[in-house]
């Protein structure tokens, strides 16, 4: 992979990329430096800063900071909640009411390592979300995150019921198939074995918004990457009604 295909915005102080599903922000103990994001851009610039993380399996918009007085400001920018956060996401089922916000605490799991729960005893936590479109079998959900917990959209979906697509910690890992969306469906003479649609989490990093340095006002976005994409283009065909929610 080329970090120039990419960048959706640099200056000299901040680099914003459309990071790839499946790879790490940054290098865990049991990983090379240039399996993660971090240590691409280490190699490609010399210096930088990680100033927000982005879930492995979650793809879409990251900043990352290219001296100490950008990390500072950015840093502080995040912290202090002035930035906005919006993902777009993949869920089983139908939400009602299609639209709310879930303002639940969350905390590591007492027992299982990685994981989280919603606990009054964690750290405040809100997600507020929109359903874009709803197809019955899966919905399309716009998400803002006022807090940046970890897991918080993938644990607050779950506590509403309806678990972000293919997240196998918090609710099935099983991939999203054509044959599940599509009646009659049948595999091609030459295919042996059906592709899944999708076969990682079903979320997003879809928009950033926030003042530089400069106070000038940016609005970044990533568009929905092709394996989502696919999925909802599918449930369009295929659905026998769905409703959507035009932004």
């Amino acid at each position: 992979m080329r970090i120039n295909d990419i960048i959706i915005k640099e200056t000299a102080d901040f680099v914003i990329l459309n990071k790839p599903a499946g790879m790490l922000t940054i290098p865990d103990r049991h990983d090379n430096q240039l399996d993660s994001l971090q240590g691409l851009l280490k190699k490609h610039y010399g210096e930088i800063f990680t100033v927000h993380r982005l879930d492995k399996d979650t793809s879409g918009v990251i900043l990352f900071a290219k001296n100490e007085v950008a990390h500072k400001y950015y840093s502080q920018l995040f912290e202090g909640r002035n930035v906005k956060k919006f993902y777009k996401g993949l869920v089983n089922g139908q939400l009602h009411p299609e639209t709310g916000s879930v303002d639940e605490a969350i905390m590591e799991h007492p027992t299982i390592k990685g994981r989280m729960v919603t606990n009054r005893k964690g750290k405040n936590a809100q997600t507020d979300y929109q359903v874009l479109e709803a197809f019955g079998l899966y919905s399309l959900v716009q998400l803002q995150i006022h807090t940046g917990r970890t897991h918080q959209i993938r644990v607050h979906m779950k506590h509403l019921g309806h678990p972000i697509a293919v997240d196998e910690l918090y609710g099935t890992a099983a991939p999203v198939y054509l044959s599940a969306i599509k009646k009659n469906y049948k595999l091609g003479k030459r295919v042996e074995e059906e592709r899944p649609l999708l076969s990682r989490l079903g979320l997003h990093a879809w928009q950033l918004q926030f003042k530089d340095q400069q106070g000038e006002e940016n609005v970044i976005e990533a568009p929905l990457p092709k394996d989502i994409q696919a999925v909802v283009t599918q449930l369009r065909k295929n659905s026998g009604r769905s409703t959507e929610l035009v932004l």
